[in-house]
């Protein structure tokens, strides 16, 4: 391709084909839905920005559907459209809707009492499942994976008395402030997207590339890391893997340099039972996951090994009397014990897992087909159930790269046309998921449309 012509081209998608192709399943897309248009204009001025959650307003589509109900992978809105649901909200039901024991559980729950602040027979039962799961930890319940990390966090500083947390650029953990920073020709400074910030985050944490062993230990060596906080997987930009022996390295530099490990799985459970942690021999000192753990009821978990727990309790005695800076009045309540035991006792099964491993592959292998048969310059990354494809080359190896492959204009694109035809999938970036009841028929359904999609923007 010459300069010119690639000048011409996101992607590798000529941009006057991308343009009609967008302004046709634009206009297709608000032809089908006119009860949601209606029902927009009519209710969502109660809310600020027109949303009740500020981050909907990034969905691709002219306005949003409304949805009246979903069931194990599929949505349904008031518009009578039925989706094959492989967003299954951004994780938070990867399971599936509404699976049948959590159903069931918060139903036979929600008639004894919401929230105690007491504990219950089920809160016991949970925890002996949250070790056999992920292994022997000292657990927490929170309800936001957010919450779970900002925790951890303050545990990490209090046991090692220093005072930043390392960080991956591009990584994503929540809200947590240490997590909302970003490289600048090598500094570390704030995410130019943050809103209110007034701190210099630089004072509490130090952002390196993802897989940089090297600029690890640079950090490491200030002798002020108390943590690293890492994602086995970089997930919330174009999903980047970890280079052999990466892992290993975090936990030998940690170890050597007397910071702790936070590994968290909020994103990652979709490698397999026990998380990327227990499928690859992870280590880590604070384990924290969060989204589907409870079958898409808010629930997070931290958990801390023994030593770990055994150096929280030293610190924790020296404490003077006075609030900790952690804890939720809500958090660990009765609801979330019963949607967790049911959870990881019925849905997240091995049995669960294989079935999504096999879709997941399946839809992998299609959509890469898919890819070179129309000779785009994209590839295709998978982690257990999760899928996603990049439009760009790759493999990608850090966040800098991950955030130049990203091509909004292209993927709001293929995104709406996905919806047209009946597949969903993640709006922030080309992420889907695989549910122990997606069925083969959905996944070849997506494949077929993003086949559809590509013959139109290539052919």
């Amino acid at each position: 391709m010459s300069a010119d012509s690639s000048a011409a081209c996101i992607a590798g998608v000529h941009k006057d084909r991308l343009a009609a192709f967008a302004e046709a399943e634009a206009k297709a897309y608000a032809r089908a839905r006119p009860k949601a248009a209606e029902a927009l204009r009519n209710g969502a001025g109660h809310y600020l920005s027109g949303v009740p959650m500020h981050w909907m307003a990034d969905w691709p589509m002219p306005h949003l559907p409304l949805v009246s109900h979903a069931k194990g992978s599929v949505i349904q809105d008031i518009d009578g459209h039925r989706l094959d649901d492989f967003c299954l909200g951004d994780t938070g039901s990867m399971f599936g809707h509404s699976p049948a024991p959590v159903a069931k559980a918060i139903r036979d729950q929600a008639t004894k009492g919401l929230t105690y602040m007491l504990p219950t027979e089920a809160a016991l039962e949970a925890g002996a499942l949250l070790t056999e799961r992920f292994g022997a930890f000292k657990w927490q319940i929170a309800t936001t994976a957010t919450d779970a990390n900002r925790f951890a966090l303050r545990v990490a500083r209090a046991i090692t008395n220093r005072p930043k947390v390392l960080v991956f650029n591009g990584c994503y953990h929540g809200t947590v402030d240490e997590a909302m920073v970003t490289l600048d020709q090598g500094r570390t400074i704030a995410r130019p997207g943050l809103m209110g910030q007034f701190a210099d985050l630089s004072q509490s944490a130090i952002c390196v590339e993802f897989n940089d062993l090297t600029a690890v230990e640079a950090a490491l060596q200030t002798g002020q890391i108390a943590a690293i906080l890492t994602e086995p997987v970089m997930t919330n930009s174009c999903m980047v893997l970890p280079t052999p022996g990466f892992h290993q390295g975090l936990r030998e530099l940690t170890r050597k340099y007397n910071a702790l490990l936070i590994i968290d799985e909020t994103h990652t459970l979709s490698s397999g039972l026990g998380g990327y942690t227990a499928t690859h021999g992870l280590q880590p000192d604070i384990f924290v996951v969060g989204k589907c753990v409870a079958g898409g009821l808010p629930t997070a978990v931290w958990g801390l090994t023994a030593p770990t727990a055994e150096a929280y309790a030293k610190a924790n005695a020296n404490r003077p009397a006075g609030h900790s800076g952690m804890g939720t009045t809500l958090s660990a309540n009765p609801l979330q014990f019963a949607a967790l035991k049911a959870n990881l006792a019925e849905v997240m099964t091995a049995k669960a897992y294989n079935h999504m491993e096999k879709g997941a592959k399946a839809l992998a292998a299609g959509l890469s087909k898919s890819i070179a048969k129309h000779g785009a310059p994209w590839h295709v990354v998978r982690v257990g159930a999760r899928v996603e494809f990049i439009c760009a080359p790759g493999p990608l190896t850090n966040g800098s790269e991950a955030a130049h492959a990203h091509q909004p204009q292209l993927e709001a694109a293929l995104h709406t046309g996905l919806i047209n035809r009946g597949s969903l999938i993640a709006p922030f970036h080309n992420m889907m998921l695989v549910s122990p009841v997606t069925s083969p028929a959905q996944i070849n359904r997506l494949i077929r449309n993003f086949d559809a999609i590509l013959t139109q923007l290539f052919s």
